[in-house]
Order: C-alpha cells, then structure tokens, then sequence
C-alpha cells in the first residue's frame, strides 16, 4: 500500500514536525506500508485556505499516486469539520483510505468507515439548519416590509431623458451612467419622465 504523509506546523519558531513525522513512519513501518511522499506544511496556520503542500497532496491523490493518506491529527489536515468532510469525500470517490493516528481513526475499517457516516450526517445537518435559518430570516424580513436583496443604483430620471434626447441607446445610456441599459429605462418608468424622440425599448 502506497501512503502520502501529511504533516503541519503552524509555526516554524519553536515547532518541528520531525514530531509528527517520525510517529508517522514508526507507524507505516508496522504496518508494512510504502511511503510515498510526505507532504509538509511548516509555519501555515491552519485557518488558511491555501496551503501548498495540502494542495499537492489533493492533486496527487486525483492522479492516483498513492492508496491511504495519514495524518498525525485531524486538526493538522482539516481547517474545519465541513473542510474535513470534503477531503475525505473525495478519498472515498477516489478509493483512498484516511487515517488519523490520535484519534485512532481508519475509514478502510468497519468503525472507520461509521465514523465517517456519523461525520457526514452531522455536516448534512448543520448544513439544513443554516439554510433553515436564513429562509426564516427572509420570511421574517418581508413579513416587516423590507426589501430584499441589493439596493439598486440610484439614476437621475433627467440625465437619462437628456442622453436619450441626444441620441444615445438605452446601451450607451446605461455605459454612461454605469448601470445596466434596463437599469436605466426602469429609473423612467418609475418617475413616469417623458421619454423624448425614441421610444423606450432596449434594444441596440
């Protein structure tokens, strides 16, 4: 079996994932597991969406380069439940096995693969309440009369009649007041201005 280690430091001042590492290979090593490549990230927080060795190991595990990734603990590989959840869906599609060595945990074992199970239902979860929430929000909101959604761009109804009088398309009219040619017409309509020489269309 091909193992890809991953290990992480958030600082490199006083912390050495020689640590991390060294319990990862004992461990390999028992098991009579090839390693790879060991992919570390020393002095990245792991708050950061972007860490190039993480990614590295993302794009090697989509070439199939190896059979299992290990990890010294959970919070060493993932920012995040949820940013957890992702990476080990994308191991499952991709048949390849996590092992955490803290926490104990393989997802190519029976009680692995339940823990994964119990992981994404939580997640599944969290995810349908935070919906829930914001729809509640929405309803609440309207039920108050407040409007939804971006305000729109105020446009003075005088300068668009005089851009029309002067030729210009709703296109052009729009690019000048830098909103959208609908945009534009609409500020028309609400004022009820008269529309001098063209008609008010979008089109052109």
């Amino acid at each position: 079996m091909r193992v890809a280690i991953y290990a992480r430091v958030s600082t490199t001042n006083g912390q050495d994932p020689e640590m991390q590492l060294r319990e990862l290979r004992e461990y390999c090593q028992r098991r009579g597991w090839e390693i790879h490549h060991e992919y570390v990230d020393a002095g990245i927080s792991g708050t950061k969406g972007k860490r190039p060795e993480l990614d590295r190991l993302m794009a090697d595990a989509h070439k199939r380069r190896f059979d299992i990734v290990i990890v010294w603990r959970f919070d060493r590989f993932a920012r995040s439940v949820s940013h957890l959840l992702r990476a080990l869906e994308t191991f499952q599609a991709l048949g390849i096995a996590f092992v955490s060595l803290s926490e104990n945990i393989d997802t190519s074992t029976p009680t692995g693969k339940m823990i994964f199970t119990v992981l994404g239902a939580v997640a599944e979860l969290e995810r349908s309440l935070i919906v829930e929430r914001v729809k509640a929000g929405l309803r609440n909101a309207k039920a108050k009369g407040k409007r939804l959604g971006r305000p729109s761009k105020g446009v003075d109804p005088n300068k668009v009649s005089l851009l029309r009088a002067q030729g210009l398309t709703w296109r052009r009219v729009g690019a000048q007041l830098g909103v959208a040619p609908r945009t534009a017409l609409q500020s028309i309509k609400n004022r009820r201005v008269q529309i001098p020489l063209k008609r008010a269309t979008v089109s052109g």
